[in-house]
Formats: structure tokens, C-alpha cells, sequence
């Protein structure tokens, strides 16, 4: 199991990153990876849809399933495809205004990709959670 998880202040309130995030398709507009998001559907007990994200030059593609959904605290999604595991992100009123956690925990392809290809996917995996909270600061900030 390959486990990432960075966090960001974002001179913002909770609630107005919050929602922010809770669209999917702002995924494609933070997320460097994140090529496609598609049927998007949502209920009482949050969202599901599918995904393509680009590893290394591969696309992979999967489908997100919310677990948790606790308005302006978490978001948790369940993710099945080509990368199995979660994705969690936390929300949390800061001095600056919004502390932002985002963590993912999934399972590479096979075995033996995971043993030739996990320091790459950590250090790549790290670097596209940090730009992703950079680019979702930019984004809420200048249009706040």
C-alpha cells in the first residue's frame, strides 16, 4: 500500500474552499494528473464518478465512491480501477483560514510494478499532492 499525504494553509474560509472541492470537475483545473472526470452523479450521501489519471505517461482510469461526507470537514472516496484504495481530504478552520489535508492510500497494478515503480510513484505522488494544493490555494485565494 503506497501512502501520500501533505496539507496547505489557504487564506480562505472553510467553508468556501469547501465548496470548492466538492465539485469534481475542479479536479481537472488543480490536479496536474487528473486528465478526465466524467459521470458524475450525486445523492444524499455524496458523489460518484469516473476518473483518468496519468501516471508516468499511462492513463489510468477508475471510479471514486464517497465514503464519508461531512460538510466542510471531510470527504473521504472509496477508489476502484486501475489504483485501488481512498483518497481523503480533510478541511480545518486555521489562523490563515483553512487548513487543507489531502491523502491518498492505494495499491499499485501488480507486484512486481510496485517493487520496480514505488520510490518513483512516492516522490512523483508527493510532488502532484503538493502542486495540486498549491494550485487549489491559486484558485481559491484569487477568486475569493
Amino acid at each position: 500500500m503506497l501512502t501520500v499525504s501533505e496539507d496547505i494553509e489557504i487564506e480562505a474560509p472553510v467553508a468556501e474552499v469547501f465548496d470548492y472541492m466538492d465539485n469534481p470537475h475542479n479536479q481537472t483545473e488543480i490536479s496536474p494528473s487528473v486528465t478526465d472526470i466524467r459521470d458524475v452523479e450525486q445523492d444524499e450521501s455524496g458523489k460518484s464518478l469516473a476518473f483518468t489519471y496519468e501516471m508516468a505517461g499511462v492513463p489510468l482510469n477508475g471510479r471514486l465512491e464517497t465514503r464519508v461526507y461531512e460538510p466542510e470537514e471531510r470527504i473521504v472516496f472509496d477508489m476502484e480501477g486501475a489504483l485501488s484504495g481512498t483518497i481523503t481530504w480533510e478541511f480545518e478552520p486555521s489562523d490563515a483560514g483553512t487548513r487543507v489535508t489531502y491523502g491518498a492510500e492505494y495499491d499499485l497494478p501488480s507486484s512486481v510494478l510496485e517493487r520496480v515503480v514505488r520510490p518513483f510513484a512516492e516522490r512523483y505522488n508527493e510532488r502532484e499532492l503538493r502542486t495540486t494544493l498549491e494550485n487549489l490555494k491559486t484558485r481559491v485565494e484569487t477568486a475569493g
